[in-house]
């Protein structure tokens, strides 16, 4: 009884305390025990006679905890003992506070997952649910509640993978409840709601509500179940397919289904609705093939005559989020029914009216419910995709209302602008995530009835375009009115570059080309517009507008796969004088060099203005493409490839706290001149030297520092980061073995030794040290077969980067405890890098790593015990919590599994086992390249056992080696491991 009260004691701390210490003091003695050997026997004495809900949480908590664990299970008879008890606790206490009540149901659902398939006396003792919930089905509203919560958490639990128990185990649970359980559960939940919408129910009353709450709760998570086990992604809902069994197709063949749902829409309080509404979307997103033809028909009619009854009554959609369940469901017509299908519906035309209502008054109220909009959108999105393919004789009707929808978009965002600038409201297009997934919807809609959108957007830009210039010459314009229209010119611009880019070749026309021809030239005109008043001032926005539509007009009108007789470009021509390919190259170039002068210190301007020329000197298919010739030729291009460095490059605005010098838009910059570079290096190597001696200069400089005993160390460490950075841009381009060749020749062994000495005089400073460690990752990445060394050569041997890794690996571990909160930036980025470094070079295939112990050479050994020793000193949880450390070291150890078993099996029993033990928990790890890279490993590792077992019985000359009997005889001595695994 007194530890009792000091247990209570301590959950009151926990809970109620305002103190920090005293609750991180609580909080630590209630870890150890939940640990202690008697937490059973305390958990049912703090459930019988614990004066607190705290107390009862704390226990039921526990009990969760010790159910799960996967090391020392408790027996099935304690378990079953645990099942019954909780059940009894909760139907003779149905008033408990609600969060023990959820807890306590949590338990039951977690023993009866975890125990689906075990069996006593020929009977699987945890799958009677429906027969344990009877029991509350047939009491009171509270009971009622409880026993409804019972399978709506089940359902839930069944359905969540956990990572601690391997997916397959999961799988399977699943599998076999969706098989004996689920129908019955999902028939049972129906059931109950219609008899309860089949009385006058009394929301006033609370516990009708929640029971009424809890029923929609377990009928959503029926239907939300992963049926096939496809694990989808929640982000992409709206293009999902519920993969409804066979076997349930009575109740969704009886229309009573569907039209219970539909009238409790109507017939309940809009708090309620939304959770009814989710149920209709997972219903209409039913399989096609659950259904004939007929039956199809069938449904989709009961779906649209239900959809119309609700936007002839839309009282209820005021409600944010009944709106929004709602414009999830017009989606889901979409997504899962052809436009052959609904045309045919008989209701179509006054159903499609309505839909084109609700949404164009939808988008002219955007501040209500943005995230919504997405689906609108997507319905429209995808009725005018289908536009060309549908070959039913009815009339879709789009050519009418598509139009609308369009116009109502754009005139919204336009009339955004001063609301937002006048209220300070925030400006939708400060997330441009959201912009641009909206921009690419409007590009498909747009496309249908493509004369009114561009009479529309030619009107609209006209007006703005007048107005602005207007204001520009005034000496009275208001800021707030300049500020207006500059909005609505952001917003025109990148609409104009979503349609162009929505243009589709096959289904494009020579009067479609000439109405996108309008569309540019009014844009080419604005930029030079605000191009000549960069030097007084310009519009962030307004520039980031003119860079996605460079990239929407470069995607479809820049390449050898368009046709130059494009009427798009005669109207160029006829209006801008630009007459050619070539010229509206030069246009581009002018805009990347324009930006980069004024905009040189705008992040978000200066990267993609990058990306922009990175795009452009991609090319099609490849850098040999004639766009890309015509590119290198133009005169700014070959300015800049001979004036790149940030002493000659000066009208670039280049300087120390420039972007190009400190960000990592440099190495972007240099990749593009790489590849630049690349296109005639075949024909003028001299070209090649020119553009490396300010590079090599650099080299030089920081040679001389180091030379000197004293010398300025940060002026070091900016010439040497911004070095390897345009390095390894230009190592990145150069993925061809003639111009990877000469840049290899130009490194080694000349400068390489100032590189390793960067690494050993600053191992410490992650800025310095990650930049020089990503080179040499990229340097020895035989990227397009980049490393082909003639089989005279060296170079192979050369290029392995075993003394960088040891370099680093023995001094980054000497830097002791690093704060949680910094490790990954300190060390294990570093790590990360190594590992991704050496296993390029272990996987390159242009070194015979068994040169180095048949002459004695410990290049390889060294790097590989590096490895392991950075290995031991991460903890197994850091594997798996940081992305890149996690994929770097998996796919290093399927390399070594696979080529260096030997080493593995030579290896400290403690050093195998955590390697093991590392597989064990990447297997059940949610990245999918882990989890493959774990099964490879482990596929590797057991071969290998296999054939070392295999000799081991057969009577050779050649006994195993040391190092395979060593290894045998540890898994010998842990069998365990590999059986866990």
């Amino acid at each position: 009884l007194q530890s009792l009260a000091q247990l209570e004691n301590l959950c009151k701390q926990l809970y109620e305390t305002t103190d920090t210490a005293t609750r991180l003091q609580a909080e630590k003695a209630l870890v150890e025990f939940t640990n202690s050997p008697d937490c059973l026997s305390k958990c049912q004495l703090l459930l019988e006679r614990g004066s607190s809900s705290y107390s009862q949480l704390l226990a039921a908590t526990c009990l969760t905890k010790l159910v799960s664990r996967t090391n020392n299970p408790l027996p099935l008879e304690q378990r079953i003992d645990i099942r019954n008890y909780v059940l009894n606790y909760l139907a003779t206490r149905p008033k408990l506070a609600s969060f023990v009540t959820q807890a306590l149901i949590q338990l039951y659902a977690r023993i009866t997952k975890l125990g689906w398939f075990d069996c006593q006396k020929d009977e699987y003792v945890f799958r009677n649910v429906i027969t344990d919930v009877t029991r509350f089905l047939q009491d009171s509203v509270e009971h009622c509640i409880i026993g409804v919560t019972i399978l709506s958490q089940l359902t839930n639990e069944i359905n969540q993978a956990d990572t601690t128990h391997p997916l397959t185990k999961h799988r399977k649970i699943a599998s076999s409840f969706r098989d004996s359980s689920l129908f019955d559960i999902f028939t049972l939940s129906c059931n109950l709601l219609k008899q309860a919408s089949g009385k006058n129910l009394n929301l006033n009353d609370e516990s009708q509500h929640g029971l009424l709450m809890q029923l929609l709760k377990l009928t959503h998570n029926c239907l939300n179940f992963d049926f096939i086990g496809t694990s989808t992604d929640e982000s992409s809902d709206d293009l999902c397919t519920v993969q409804i069994p066979t076997s349930w197709r009575s109740a969704f063949l009886d229309s009573s289904t569907l039209q219970l749902f539909f009238d409790l829409y109507h017939s309940i309080p809009p708090s309620f609705s939304p959770l009814v509404l989710s149920c209709l979307v997972q219903i209409a997103s039913v399989r096609r093939s659950l259904f004939n033809n007929a039956e199809r028909a069938k449904f989709l009619s009961h779906l649209v005559d239900g959809v119309k009854r609700i936007l002839e009554n839309p009282q209820s959609l005021s409600d944010p989020n009944n709106y929004h369940e709602f414009c999830r469901l017009l989606a889901r017509l979409k997504s899962n029914y052809q436009l052959g299908e609904l045309v045919k519906v008989e209701n179509y035309p006054e159903v499609i009216r309505l839909i084109a209502n609700f949404t164009v008054t939808s988008l002219q109220h955007w501040e209500f419910a943005p995230n919504s909009v997405h689906y609108l959108l997507s319905l429209w999105q995808r009725l005018a995709a289908s536009v060309p393919y549908v070959k039913a004789t009815e009339p879709h009707m789009l050519e009418t209302y598509t139009p609308e929808v369009t116009k109502a978009y754009i005139t919204s965002r336009l009339e955004s602008v001063h609301i937002i600038l006048r209220d300070g409201l925030e400006d939708p297009l400060d997330d441009t995530g959201l912009v641009q997934q909206q921009l690419d919807q409007l590009s498909t809609i747009g496309r249908c009835e493509y004369e009114k959108t561009c009479a529309l957007l030619v009107q609209l830009f006209d007006q703005s375009a007048q107005s602005y210039q207007e204001l520009l010459q005034s000496a009275t314009a208001s800021p707030m009115d300049l500020a207006v229209q500059e909005g609505r010119l952001t917003w025109l611009v990148y609409i104009i570059g979503a349609v162009i880019g929505g243009r589709v070749s096959f289904a494009s026309t020579d009067e479609q080309d000439a109405m996108d021809g309008e569309l540019v030239c009014r844009v080419l005109q604005l930029m030079n517009l605000t191009d000549s008043r960069l030097a007084q001032a310009g519009n962030e926005k307004l520039e980031l507008a003119m860079l996605s539509f460079f990239e929407q007009f470069r995607k479809i009108y820049i390449g050898d796969q368009v046709q130059k007789s494009s009427k798009l470009y005669r109207r160029l021509s006829e209006v801008l004088g630009l007459n050619d390919e070539t010229m509206v190259l030069s246009v581009f170039i002018g805009k990347i060099i324009t930006n980069l002068k004024y905009w040189g210190r705008c992040e978000p301007i200066t990267s993609k203005t990058l990306q922009l020329l990175n795009d452009l000197s991609i090319g099609y298919p490849f850098q040999k493409s004639c766009s890309v010739r015509k590119l290198v030729k133009l005169s700014a291009v070959q300015f800049m490839l001979n004036n790149h460095t940030s002493e000659h490059f000066s009208f670039l605005g280049i300087n120390n706290q420039s972007n190009l010098t400190d960000m990592r838009c440099r190495t972007t910059f240099y990749t593009a001149l790489g590849r630049l570079l690349m296109v005639d290096l075949g024909e003028d190597e001299d070209q090649y030297e020119q553009f490396m001696l300010p590079l090599t200069a650099a080299f030089e400089t920081v040679a001389q520092m180091f030379s000197t005993n004293t010398f300025n160390e940060q002026e070091a460490k900016r010439t040497l980061v911004g070095l390897v950075r345009d390095l390894r841009g230009i190592a990145f381009a150069f993925n061809a073995k003639t111009s990877f060749m000469m840049l290899f020749e130009w490194i080694y062994p000349s400068y390489m030794p100032i590189l390793q000495r960067a690494i050993e005089l600053w191992y410490h400073d992650p800025a310095c040290t990650t930049p020089v460690l990503k080179l040499m990752a990229e340097l020895v990445h035989n990227r397009s077969q980049r490393l082909q060394f003639d089989v005279s050569s060296p170079n192979g041997i050369l290029l392995f980067t075993s003394k960088m890794i040891t370099t680093y690996g023995n001094r980054i571990l000497t830097l002791g405890e690093v704060p949680k909160d910094q490790v990954y930036a300190l060390k294990l980025k570093g790590i990360s890098i190594c590992f991704s470094m050496l296993k390029a070079a272990l996987s390159g295939s242009y070194v015979n790593f068994g040169v180095f112990r048949l002459y004695g050479d410990d290049a390889l050994d060294n790097a590989l015990q590096t490895f392991i020793k950075l290995l031991l000193s991460i903890p197994h949880s850091d594997l798996l919590d940081y992305p890149k450390l996690s994929q770097s070291y998996y796919s290093l150890l399927e390399v070594l599994t696979q080529d260096h078993m030997n080493f593995i099996a030579s290896l400290e029993p403690h050093v195998i086992m955590y390697i093991l033990s590392s597989i064990s928990e990447g297997l059940t790890a949610l990245d999918t390249m882990v989890c493959t890279g774990c099964c490879s490993c482990l596929d590797h590792i057991v071969t290998y056992l296999f054939k070392q077992l295999s000799r081991s019985t057969k009577k050779r000359t050649t006994p195993l080696t040391q190092e395979s009997d060593r290894f045998l005889h540890i898994m010998q001595q842990h069998p365990e491991m590999i059986q866990q695994v």
